[in-house]
């Protein structure tokens, strides 16, 4: 059949079942960008900190599987399977998260270049930041010394931890680029998933997770974790974990994700 000879319930079909263009998928995140710019400051602070509290989920899944699971090499395949669990909740749940607002906010700040947009977005990553990192502590106290959760569990909290402080200064900062890579692809990825929404965030954060890459929000509440168990010191806990990992999260987000998507669109225009 030529093209000429298609219908128009053909062509309409045809349309339907087209990938969206990059810059359709530009268009959608930007629109939701100036909308998350727009929010008073209260509502970015008690999102944020509804996200820094849902991350903790992330840790406490992931322990309670580590500690129902005999210790074999294939543990880490199914435990990690948790720290899927935070990410689902805050990002299907509209949470304010750092990592993906180092993506969205950004592209009016491409397209505006004006000092007005880089306070906004200033603001908001300055609040959501705080307000995650607020969560991050609350629950790593909750999880660390009160007794929700059984001593073996906690011991398994505790071993996750020591995971994330790890890696030195350098190698949490490069783990952060990548992982700041991938969340900020989730966001790119979201706009028309459709029903695979639930499948990109756990395929993505599972690795994530299971690639032991450095998430500045759930990797604070594992290191917050153990400076409340007297395991490290919250100095070192904050700079070798939480600042590398964060400065690795932005530039994965920012330079990697959101810059280089831009400029693709800005070029076919």
């Amino acid at each position: 059949m030529t093209k000429e000879n298609f219908s128009d319930t053909d062509k309409q079909e045809s349309e339907e079942r087209k990938s969206p263009t990059a810059k359709v998928i530009h268009d959608s995140i930007f629109i939701e960008a100036l909308s998350e710019l727009s929010r008073s400051s209260s509502a970015l602070f008690w999102s944020g900190l509804a996200a820094g509290l849902s991350m903790g989920f992330s840790m406490i899944s992931e322990g309670l599987l580590r500690a129902n699971l005999p210790d074999v090499e294939w543990r880490v395949l199914i435990s990690n399977l948790g720290y899927s669990v935070g990410f689902l909740i805050v990002i299907l749940g509209k949470q304010q998260l750092f990592t993906e607002n180092t993506l969205t906010p950004v592209l009016p700040l491409l397209q505006r270049r004006d000092l007005k947009t880089f306070w906004q977005v200033l603001r908001l990553w300055g609040i959501v930041l705080i307000a995650n990192l607020i969560g991050a502590v609350i629950i790593a106290f909750v999880a660390s010394k009160s007794q929700v959760f059984d001593p073996h569990v906690q011991e398994a909290f505790k071993e996750i931890g020591k995971m994330a402080m790890k890696p030195s200064f350098e190698v949490t900062l490069l783990r952060g680029v990548f992982a700041g890579w991938l969340i900020a692809l989730i966001v790119w990825l979201l706009p028309y998933a459709q029903t695979a929404r639930i499948w990109v965030i756990i395929i993505i954060t599972y690795i994530i997770g299971i690639g032991h890459l450095s998430h500045s929000i759930a990797g604070s509440v594992e290191v917050f974790t153990l400076a409340f168990m007297e395991q490290t010191s919250w100095g070192n806990a904050l700079i070798n974990f939480t600042i590398p990992a964060l400065i690795g999260n932005i530039i994965g987000g920012v330079a990697i994700v959101a810059v280089l998507n831009h400029a693709q669109v800005k070029a076919d225009s």
